[in-house]
């Protein structure tokens, strides 16, 4: 039931989505609806939890184990593709999102959080001298959550690549970068 009030708010925005439309892509009347959910805003916030939920476990775990800042960022960019691919619809709602309402803002605020944490450990990284000196440590959040977040745009779950393989992918990606000399781009 979740999985198609998404779709709807994901196809016509959480704003322009009425329980009507909702009601009709369930088959179900408005009051059975609201039999499982005591508003539009319940069903959003539900939803979100799903996607943000999920990331916030991945840095809590990632922070409780031992190991140095690469480490972490390993783990966090490995288990935030993984979390892309299993709840896609999710997180594509939760990037859409234009904090129009009171729990568009919280999970706004939510990913600013997210996006700290991973700026905070991009930081140690750096400190522990393990990142390069020359990659502002917000930028690198920034970019990774980027790669990670483009997911939702074209990874398919039945396409040739599974979710454990593009994590490999990914983390290469962010762990050596392009290799390039900066002259190649000029």
């Amino acid at each position: 039931m979740l999985e198609v009030i998404v779709q709807v708010f994901t196809d016509h925005g959480y704003d322009a989505s009425s329980l009507e439309m909702i009601a009709r892509r369930l088959g179900l009347s408005k009051s059975a609806v609201y039999y499982h959910f005591s508003s539009k805003a319940e069903m959003l916030e539900i939803a979100l939890e799903r996607a943000l939920g999920e990331l916030e476990r991945v840095f809590d775990e990632a922070e409780s184990q031992p190991g140095d800042a690469v480490s972490r960022i390993g783990y966090i960019v490995r288990h935030a593709v993984l979390v892309a691919c299993e709840r896609r619809q999710y997180l594509t709602l939760l990037l859409r999102l234009h904090g129009n309402s009171d729990v568009e803002l919280r999970a706004l605020e939510r990913r600013r959080v997210l996006t700290a944490r991973l700026r905070g450990t991009f930081e140690a990284a750096r400190d522990e001298g393990s990142l390069r000196d020359d990659l502002d440590p917000g930028l690198a959040a920034r970019f990774t959550f980027g790669l990670v977040n483009s997911l939702v745009e074209w990874y398919r779950p039945d396409g040739p690549i599974d979710p454990e393989a593009l994590a490999d992918a990914l983390l290469s990606y962010v762990r050596t970068g392009l290799r390039l000399d900066e002259t190649d781009f000029r």
